[in-house]
């Protein structure tokens, strides 16, 4: 029993008084999956090199990892759990946005445990030689990719700035809004 409760004091904390270092560190974490999304597009259409190199900086030395689903896996769950954990401390116009970014984490992290699922199985979607994602029988993978983290982003920030610049209808007991201190909202 101590464990649920142990879990339940934990998302309990990140979404009141860790909450600011909480949406920070997974701001973080989302800005550096952003930042090799970019680099890989750099590497493809500045540099030129060909879609098998272009790995992102973690694909310079370590490019069997970002060749595998497992890494784009972890990372989809990742996202998807930093949603669903830190969704608690969101109110008002905030949380509407953060819903928004949430519901397309669900199918962008759906598309990563297709592609997953495929490579574990070996068996690709529509007989392809490679795993492949729903929309990515549309869009080349890179460049959805870059979309769907776009997509996920955009209204991420949104929430993120409306949490700390609350209205006085949106005001709840979070010390993200400026001037607020545990003290202040305790």
């Amino acid at each position: 029993m101590a464990q649920p409760r142990l879990r339940s004091n934990a998302i309990a904390a990140l979404n009141s008084k860790y909450h600011r270092l909480a949406l920070y560190g997974f701001l973080f974490i989302v800005v550096a999956h952003w930042a090799e999304h970019i680099t890989q597009a750099v590497q493809i259409y500045a540099l030129g090199w060909p879609r098998p190199q272009a790995g992102g900086v973690l694909g310079l030395w370590f490019p069997w990892l970002v060749k595998s689903e497992v890494m784009h896996y972890g990372y989809a769950l990742v996202m998807l759990t930093g949603f669903v954990v830190l969704r608690h401390g969101f109110h008002g116009r905030a949380r509407t946005w953060w819903n928004l970014a949430l519901w397309i984490q669900v199918w962008h992290h759906f598309e990563h445990a297709l592609l997953f699922l495929q490579s574990l199985t070996g068996q690709n979607l529509l007989g392809g030689a490679a795993p492949t994602s729903i929309l990515q029988l549309v869009f080349p993978r890179v460049e959805l990719h870059l979309f769907y983290n776009a997509v996920v982003f955009i209204p991420m920030v949104v929430a993120m700035v409306l949490h700390r610049r609350p209205r006085l209808d949106d005001l709840v007991e979070c010390t993200c809004a400026p001037g607020r201190t545990p003290a202040a909202v305790g």
